[in-house]
């Protein structure tokens, strides 16, 4: 019961860091992108994006983590799970210190890296960056081993709230510091310093209400051969990931400079904010999953899981990518980061819309994670990820940006769609047709709702932010009234109305 009020409340507060990252973007992302400038953000960014690829250094052991712990509490094995922590503090912290040497390999190598598309100034910047974000995850690595302990003991409260504070306070201290001249490099510290107090938070509640205790001794290979037959698949996936998702701002930053990065990164930003609302709900259920795979649960419960996410998340997937169909370009000139930046909305459009399918089947990766399943899934990607780096390159050269998003667009529709979707269905059993029959029944009203938006646009053209503002609440006005009269069903309309009827009961109680 305490559990199933964890992930409940857990999935909230994921939709309410989710919202308040978004008005973080909107309101902060212009001032900083003022204040820094295209170039310095440009910079900051490339750089960021570079350093990010050693995350996969973490070889999905994170994940790992999470299903063993599970397990381990499952079955009451308290001497296996604290032997467990204790052999990967020491892998992580081997891990950290080889992230530290291929960040330093990479600082004493950005000339060769930029130098043909950045200035001697940029070149000097790009460095102290480089060296500020390696030590970062070089201290994230070990530290990170309890956050995945919190999230295997579904402590999902404290570490959501905990990742809400963090959120709120960063651009808060950043406004004072770009106040008194710091700029890019000035974030970098400040990222790195409210990341490290979040990672030794971690630790002290992990020691003081967990109760957790790390036990030391010889590595048991057995179990790290057996973890590791799961994990390398994540690890590749990893790679895949950031090879889709990162690339492309690594290519521009060789081929077309760091303005060009920019434009890119706003766009990158709105897709990374679109990517956010899917995860929410499937990020709080991996535990619950493994626990359904642990229990042997057939493949109609699989489907029912799936299925039921799904829904939910295509709900707000699909307000969220209509609505930025219809009113991103009049947002990004009118109300955001002004028209430099105009081409972003074409590129965060190639982006999002490929993405929309699985980002709303995103709890499939937890099927496959629960049931050791992922290799075809990172074969797909792998010869995707190969065609995207080829079209990427080569429509970079041509097109800037919106050819390296096409790359992107291109191998998500041909692997994570086309492929992923016959994967699910023949190799998990998961019934793909009825999902689908779900989601296209669902679609029909919504499709009114956008044409009579399109009509409005027509009638009313978006000339001010009064304008923009208002056609997209009354849009959204008009998609939730006509989404929960035609599209939900019961139980999706009861998980709105329990938390109504409890706050008007608290107040008549009162």
């Amino acid at each position: 019961m305490q559990s199933s009020k964890e992930i409940k409340i857990g999935a909230i507060l994921s939709y309410v860091i989710i919202v308040v990252n978004m008005l973080i973007g909107v309101l902060y992302t212009p001032i900083l992108t003022a204040k820094l400038g295209q170039t310095e953000y440009g910079l900051y960014s490339l750089v960021t994006s570079v350093i990010s690829y050693l995350t996969i250094l973490d070889f999905g052991f994170g994940n790992a983590i999470i299903i063993y712990t599970t397990r381990y509490r499952n079955k009451n094995e308290k001497d296996k799970e604290q032997k467990l922590h204790g052999m990967f503090f020491v892998i992580y912290t081997f891990i950290g210190v080889i992230a530290g040497i291929i960040g330093a390999i990479l600082w004493l190598n950005v000339d060769k890296l930029f130098g043909n598309s950045m200035s001697v100034g940029e070149l000097n910047k790009a460095k102290v960056l480089m060296g500020v974000l390696t030590f970062n995850l070089v201290i994230t690595f070990p530290l990170s081993i309890f956050s995945s302990i919190i999230t295997s003991y579904e402590k999902f409260v404290y570490s959501k709230v905990l990742n809400l504070a963090r959120i709120i306070l960063n651009p808060i201290v950043m406004l004072i510091l770009l106040n008194f001249g710091f700029k890019s490099i000035g974030l970098a510290i400040l990222v790195t310093t409210l990341n490290v107090t979040t990672l030794i938070l971690n630790f002290i509640y992990c020691k003081t209400k967990l109760k957790i205790k790390l036990k030391f001794g010889k590595i048991d290979f057995k179990l790290l051969r057996e973890i590791m037959a799961y994990s390398v698949w994540i690890f590749l996936n990893g790679i895949m990931d950031k090879i889709n998702w990162s690339l492309d701002q690594f290519v521009l930053g060789i081929y077309s400079g760091s303005i060009a990065v920019a434009i890119y990164s706003v766009a990158s930003q709105l897709n990374q904010m679109y990517m956010n609302f899917s995860t929410a709900i499937s990020g709080v259920l991996l535990p619950q999953i493994t626990k359904m795979e642990t229990n042997n649960a057939s493949n109609e419960e699989f489907t029912n899981i799936f299925i039921k996410t799904g829904r939910i998340q295509y709900i707000v997937m699909a307000l969220i990518i209509s609505g930025f169909i219809l009113y991103g370009k009049e947002f990004v000139n009118i109300m955001w980061v002004g028209p430099k930046y105009s081409e972003s909305y074409i590129i965060a459009c190639i982006l999002m819309i490929p993405s929309t399918i699985p980002l709303i089947q995103n709890v499939g990766l937890n099927i496959l994670q629960a049931k050791n399943k992922y290799k075809f899934r990172v074969i797909v990607l792998i010869v995707f990820a190969i065609v995207n780096v080829c079209i990427s390159i080569f429509l970079t050269k041509i097109y800037g940006g919106i050819g390296a998003a096409w790359g992107t667009a291109i191998s998500t529709i041909l692997g994570q769609v086309i492929f992923m979707n016959i994967f699910y269905q023949k190799k998990i059993g998961i019934n793909i047709i009825e999902f689908w029959k779900n989601v296209l029944k669902m679609s029909i009203p919504m499709i009114f709702v956008v044409a009579l938006a399109i009509i409005l646009k027509i009638l009313i053209p978006i000339n001010s932010e009064f304008i923009l503002v208002g056609q997209i609440l009354l849009y959204a006005l008009i998609y939730c009234l006509v989404t929960y009269k035609f599209s939900i069903n019961e139980h999706e309309k009861q998980l709105i109305l329990k938390p109504i009827k409890k706050i008007i009961r608290r107040k008549q109680n009162a």
